[in-house]
């Protein structure tokens, strides 16, 4: 066994019904006097509610999924005008992404407070899209300097969200089995991760108020993230940076749809990944695991369904042929990228 591992830095409260208290004391514990508090406009009351005893600056509310260039450079504008020194994101990726583009250009330090499963609070990732392509890149600036985990803050997403955004989480995990920096400590996290997303979403689409489905679930997602974060992006990310940047598909369900297929291509060559992607849904094979589940949840099933067309595959496979890592277990070539897209598009077996 040899390998080389880099854990992130960062602090982690996860107590469901504490977040006001928590995120007081985080931001209390960076010294910060002028707060920029972004999020959009379906959570502004709750952000309200939990920033109530912070030193708001700057409430912030333009938030857009995949952050285009533009709308970053007017969040970076508004933060110097009101000369923040602290930023805190209350939502989901998109909201996490926005801090991250006002960090990454100012060093001011991000306080996350999720209220999906994207994960993005944990990684020292950042994405940026413009002209229809995404690019991301990591930075120590952009990874939150803590994170505030509170169920009872997601249980206004509705289910149908929750299962895509679970899922977008789950890939996170099965993408870090063999991506291009996997270690043993991040496939032992990414299988503890897919557990705890395995029990928690069901829980969560029977009785979508009640805490303890939630709290395994967001478990589950920081587990990926921290996963993802270390091990890098594999061929199952790459595909979805293109179609979400390229053709605005969004971001979760993208994620939810495409990963059976990833998996079935990927699988049959990394059997070890397999075995512990298997066990730790406790099924025969590691796609039937998945598929068990994605039925369980009533998952998306095809991208169709969120915008994206027959006529935009060959330009997707152009686009993705170029960014395939190296690492992936199975060589990828364009026929199989539109064998997979098709799949995916149309809703097929992905067997």
């Amino acid at each position: 066994m040899s390998f080389a591992h880099e854990t992130l830095g960062q602090r982690v409260r996860f107590a469901s019904g504490d977040a006001a208290a928590a995120l007081a004391d985080e931001v209390g514990r960076l010294g910060a006097e002028r707060v920029m508090v972004i999020a959009g406009n379906s959570e502004r009351d709750l952000a309200e509610r939990v920033s109530a005893e912070l030193p708001v600056a700057l409430a912030y509310d333009e938030v857009r999924m995949h952050v285009p260039v533009e709308v970053a450079e007017r969040a970076r504008a508004a933060a110097a005008e009101h000369r923040v020194d602290a930023i805190v994101a209350v939502g989901g990726g998109s909201t996490t992404g926005l801090a991250k583009a006002v960090a990454l250009t100012s060093g001011v330090p991000i306080v996350a407070v999720p209220t999906t499963y994207a994960g993005s609070e944990a990684t020292d990732v950042w994405g940026l899209t413009e002209d229809g392509k995404k690019t991301t890149g990591s930075d120590p600036r952009v990874l939150p300097k803590a994170i505030v985990y509170d169920a009872e803050l997601t249980t206004g997403l509705p289910v149908e969200l929750s299962v895509a955004s679970g899922l977008n989480a789950l890939a996170h995990c099965v993408d870090s089995m063999w991506a291009p920096r996997t270690d043993p400590i991040n496939r032992a996290l990414a299988s503890e991760g897919i557990r705890a997303l395995a029990e928690g979403l069901p829980q969560v689409v029977d009785d979508p108020a009640g805490l303890p489905g939630r709290e395994q679930t967001l478990y589950g997602a920081y587990l990926s993230a921290v996963a993802f974060a270390s091990a890098g992006s594999g061929l199952h990310h790459k595909i979805c940076h293109v179609l979400g940047g390229r053709y605005d598909l969004p971001h979760a369900p993208t994620h939810a749809i495409v990963l059976p297929y990833v998996l079935a291509l990927n699988a049959p060559e990394a059997p070890e990944a397999e075995q512990r992607i298997a066990a730790a849904f406790g099924s025969a094979t590691a796609l039937d695991g998945l598929q068990e589940l994605r039925r369980r949840t009533n998952a998306p099933r095809a991208l169709r369904e969120v915008g994206f067309t027959a006529e935009q595959i060959p330009d997707a496979v152009a686009a993705i042929l170029p960014v395939v890592p190296d690492t992936n277990p199975t060589p990828v070539t364009a026929d199989d990228l539109a064998r997979l897209l098709r799949g995916a598009q149309e809703g097929t077996d992905p067997r």
